[in-house]
């Protein structure tokens, strides 16, 4: 997807790409359902967002050759060791497209934004 997304869901948003990039937006997507199963999902700054307690808690965007995982800087800086193998910036990771997810990495940051969301933080 070149352009920024007009998509108003999640649905529309991940329908923008091809087959392939489709099926890894939904791996991605169903991980952080199962880390927040209570955070609802809407679209901010043109892309898949999970929100919680009227908080974002991580967004998503797919690109021409990787994913990127936004759970916001305290979500980067907690597991930065782990995160060394992906880029990475202050709140964001990229995820190469081609190589699998990091499930378990995934679901464990997704776990820490909702235990920071509710004000529980431990890692």
């Amino acid at each position: 997807m070149a352009n920024r997304s007009t998509a108003n869901s999640i649905d529309e948003y991940i329908a923008e790409f091809p087959p392939e990039s489709q099926r890894v937006l939904e791996e991605l997507r169903a991980l952080i359902k199962v880390g927040a199963p209570d955070a609802t999902e809407t679209i901010s700054y043109a892309i898949p967002t999970f929100d919680l307690n009227g908080h974002h808690l991580v967004h998503f965007a797919g690109y021409e050759r990787h994913i990127g995982f936004y759970p916001t800087g305290s979500g980067v800086e907690a597991f930065k060791e782990e995160l060394e193998p992906y880029k990475s910036g202050k709140g964001s990771v990229q995820f190469p497209f081609g190589q699998p997810l990091p499930t378990g990495l995934i679901r464990r940051i997704v776990e820490f934004r909702v235990e920071e969301n509710s004000g529980k933080v431990s890692k």
